[in-house]
């Protein structure tokens, strides 16, 4: 784990004590501190989901917070989800490595399988705290906490999902290694339908 930052998992505050020490309310309070104006759907996820989807089992979210000062730096969320790969464009070494823990289709390049998906990841802008880490010391902190999920469980692909903008496109394809496998398209209600660039990455 990164020395600047400690990670720890709200189900920790769920799991309040008789101390009162932790608790719901306490978790509440502490995300009310959370800000992301560049992303309203990070910042709406964290405040009004990420509890739910905890308590559900859907996924669990990680709160990031800076060594020094304890201050809110940033979160992620998890998840393990199914995905179908289009092994074509990936090496050899790759698609050895997907087919150790996937189904493949009969005669086809296609593998399916459950990976870790890394469904949440936001810098909390309030009061300077996203100066205090970087984009990629907050993505590692997540590769990091798979790593530990991965010597427990197994597997072997994580996965991300981005809109197609070009300085998302260069922080996870140029700077950290991650490969391009699907494109979805997702349904809002209340939105237009939205593109997400779906990448994975093999440990």
């Amino acid at each position: 784990m990164l020395n600047e930052v400690t990670v720890l998992n709200i189900r920790e505050y769920l799991a309040a004590t008789e101390n009162g020490k932790f608790g719901e309310e306490e978790l509440k309070e502490l995300l009310s501190e959370f800000s992301c104006s560049k992303n309203s759907d990070v910042e709406r996820f964290l405040k009004k989901q990420a509890i739910e989807f905890t308590k559900k089992n859907q996924s669990v979210t990680y709160l990031v917070f800076h060594s020094q000062d304890a201050s809110l730096v940033g979160y992620f969320t998890l998840a393990i989800k199914p995905i179908c790969v289009s092994a074509e464009k990936f090496s050899n070494t790759t698609k050895r490595k997907i087919a150790r823990v996937s189904e493949q289709r009969e005669n086809e390049l296609t593998y399916t399988l459950s990976a870790y998906l890394i469904a949440q990841l936001g810098k909390n802008f309030r009061n300077g705290a996203n100066r205090k880490i970087t984009g990629k010391q907050l993505l590692q902190a997540a590769v990091d906490t798979i790593l530990k999920l991965q010597y427990m469980t197994g597997g072997m692909v994580f996965f991300l999902e981005a809109e197609n903008e070009e300085h998302l496109m260069q922080f996870y394809e140029v700077e950290n290694g991650f490969k391009r496998f699907a494109v979805k398209e997702t349904n809002h209600r209340a939105k237009k339908s939205q593109k997400l660039i779906q990448l994975l990455k093999v440990l």
